[in-house]
């Protein structure tokens, strides 16, 4: 497992307004994957302007000086490309992904608005009904408000417990100048990172890259976040009731972030009882957790037909996060079986860890995983993106190395750390009917 995965070729540097750039030629490909990663996600919100990131994120598809509203898909969609945005805990990322011979087109594009959105008021208002929409849609679904609860309910302090979307009544009373402020604090070239993956020769796009960007002011506050969350003293619950026909549960446990000493053997026990890790899945992290019949969670509830799906999640983070489990009941099945069953594949591990043979498998796993993430153009914008905003270049490298030397033993304590009574926090939710299925 030692090494990385990272594309042959890739060149890094930086500019002097504080841009940074990776350039991951890819030979023979076709298209060129263009992404803009911001260091700026919720964690920099406070309550009152919580979801600013995320509204952000959607004004910055509505106009700059050269790109009014409307052009910048118009002009992505005229040359046969594709793009797209979101925003998470940790970052915002912005991805264009055109034919090669267009490159000129995102990389135009995103020096444009990187320092000169326009965040005009009417256009402000107008995306508030578009971003509560977003918001609005998602609480029909039992996952979404059983998980928020559960952040809300792990974190008293972090910025972490609430989501990206923002909470409703924030949704409602943000200003068009508490959006243009925490643009202007926050995005500029001190907090990005260009990258740029695909078809193209490298020792023509960098001055490319430096005639463009080079000239945008040295701007963006220090994205830092020094609130502490304060150790958990005693077990967290909370139950919901709403519109759906499954009951669901979702438990949460206090986990490292991305450079704490567990993180490898988190990423270990998330193979274990979900069957992936999401920091080595062939989708590079992100998306739904699957289901897969190996792990110890579908054997204990999935195959004996006490659940319809389980799966676990340790998507680490750059600060301590949550490792979550989350089971939708079959029907008929009492939560308590699902807690129950939950309870006892978590205690396996932390009686016994897992086997030599189980760690091995685990490994070959993350292999091949992190293999996949690499293929093609916008997989390698992504992966790159992804781990550049989570730490230092050589991340990759350094976890697989990491979880190449952990034995049984180290997952077994490692266990008895993370899944320690006082850190977990339960969430269920008890449907009473009508629309919303979970």
């Amino acid at each position: 497992m030692a090494g990385s995965a990272s594309p042959r070729g890739l060149r890094r540097f930086r500019l002097r307004n504080g841009l940074e750039v990776a350039l991951a030629p890819i030979p023979g490909a076709t298209t060129t994957s263009v992404w803009v990663w911001y260091r700026v996600g919720s964690k920099n919100e406070r309550p009152g302007i919580t979801g600013a990131s995320h509204w952000v994120e959607h004004m910055l598809f509505l106009g700059s000086p050269k790109y009014p509203k409307g052009a910048i898909d118009r002009a992505v969609v005229e040359v046969g490309g594709t793009l797209n945005a979101f925003t998470d805990c940790d970052f915002t990322a912005y991805f264009t992904t055109v034919p090669a011979e267009h490159l000129d087109v995102p990389l135009d594009i995103e020096a444009d608005r990187m320092t000169r959105a326009a965040i005009v008021p009417a256009e402000v208002e107008r995306e508030r009904t578009v971003v509560r929409s977003e918001r609005e849609g998602n609480e029909n679904w039992p996952e979404f408000l059983a998980e928020e609860e559960l952040y809300h309910l792990a974190f008293r302090a972090h910025p972490y417990r609430w989501d990206p979307l923002g909470l409703p009544g924030d949704i409602v009373q943000l200003t068009p100048a508490d959006l243009k402020a925490y643009y202007r604090r926050f995005y500029g070239p001190r907090n990005a990172l260009l990258v740029i993956a695909g078809g193209f020769d490298p020792r023509r796009l960098r001055p490319d890259v430096v005639r463009r960007f080079g000239r945008l002011p040295p701007i963006g506050d220090d994205p830092v976040v020094r609130q502490d969350e304060p150790p958990p003293t005693a077990d967290r619950r909370a139950a919901l009731r709403g519109p759906g026909t499954t009951p669901f549960l979702v438990m949460g446990w206090r986990a490292p972030a991305v450079d704490g000493a567990d993180a490898p053997a988190a990423i270990v026990l998330d193979v274990l009882l979900g069957g992936e890790s999401r920091l080595f899945s062939p989708d590079g992290g992100w998306g739904r957790a699957r289901d897969h019949p190996a792990s110890g969670l579908y054997r204990r509830l999935v195959a004996p037909g006490l659940a319809v799906r389980a799966t676990s999640e340790y998507r680490p983070r750059v600060h301590p996060g949550l490792f979550t489990v989350q089971a939708q009941a079959a029907p008929g099945v009492a939560l308590e079986r699902i807690e129950a069953g939950i309870a006892a594949a978590v205690k396996r591990l932390v009686d016994r860890g897992p086997t030599a043979g189980e760690l091995a498998e685990v490994r070959v796993k993350i292999a091949q995983g992190r293999a996949l993430a690499y293929e093609g153009a916008t997989r390698t914008g992504f992966r790159l993106g992804y781990l550049s905003m989570l730490g230092p270049p050589g991340l990759e490298a350094t976890l697989l190395r990491r979880i190449a030397a952990l034995r049984p033993k180290d997952v077994h304590a490692a266990a008895g750390r993370l899944f320690a009574p006082t850190a977990r926090s339960t969430v269920t939710y008890h449907p009473t009917g009508g629309p919303g299925a979970g």
